[in-house]
């Protein structure tokens, strides 16, 4: 271990040790992230899941940050995908066990998914996560791939986002044999839909957290698939 990686892990311990020492600190986030769900999603993925990425791109060329790599636009990048994801989780987690209950494929689990864990609380949080992770999720990824890619060939620069994306251009030379072969293909069935279904699970008020903190093996699974991608 370098000494970039103490500093590292030092610096995460000291920013997320207030909120397990002091019941103020952490009463706090409860009270903001209950009145202002989306603002604390954005603040969420902006911490988390670019910490992801650094911790990626550490694995990736041996440094948590380079020149044109833009951890702060990918921050900002990152904030607007988590409210976006924040108000996916909620029309998934609602939606769908409302449409198993009226057809009766599985009676009772819109009213299993606000109780106790139960075999029928299980499915419903399987059924969500399988819905979002076939539909929204491969949409999200690719988006996330395009909008990384933008800002890295302008230099990782916050003016990235003054300047029109050349969507038709990126996506064209996107690896799609890494997009689909690895990164749709096997981390949404044996990574994603299990992770997410442990997540709705959860209370209602940890799943956002629970998922932003995903994010951080995000990170780790695009830096495998740009690895993946440069042995091509």
């Amino acid at each position: 271990m370098k000494k970039q990686d103490l500093i590292f892990i030092l610096a995460i311990i000291i920013f997320f040790l207030p909120f397990f020492v002091f019941d103020e600190v952490y009463n706090f986030y409860n009270d903001f992230n209950n009145k202002y769900s989306l603002i604390m999603a954005f603040i969420k993925f902006a911490i988390l899941a670019t910490l992801g990425e650094s911790i990626g791109l550490r694995i990736k060329t041996g440094v948590y940050n380079q020149k044109g790599f833009g951890l702060l636009p990918r921050a900002i990048a990152w904030g607007f995908f988590g409210m976006w994801i924040a108000i996916a989780m909620g029309v998934f987690r609602h939606g769908i066990p409302a449409f198993l209950d009226k057809f009766s494929i599985f009676n009772g689990i819109a009213f299993a998914m606000y109780g106790d864990f139960t075999a029928l609380k299980l499915v419903g949080a399987f059924f969500i996560s399988l819905m979002m992770n076939t539909t929204f999720a491969p949409v999200f990824m690719t988006l996330h791939k395009i909008t990384d890619t933008h800002i890295m060939n302008n230099g990782g620069k916050v003016s990235a986002f003054l300047k029109p994306i050349p969507i038709k251009k990126i996506i064209t030379n996107l690896n799609w044999e890494v997009q689909w072969g690895f990164v749709f293909k096997k981390t949404i069935p044996l990574f994603w839909i299990p992770a997410h279904t442990i997540t709705f699970i959860l209370p209602q008020n940890y799943q956002v957290l629970t998922a932003a903190l995903l994010g951080v093996v995000l990170g780790v699974l695009l830096s495998i698939a740009a690895i993946q991608g440069n042995k091509k």
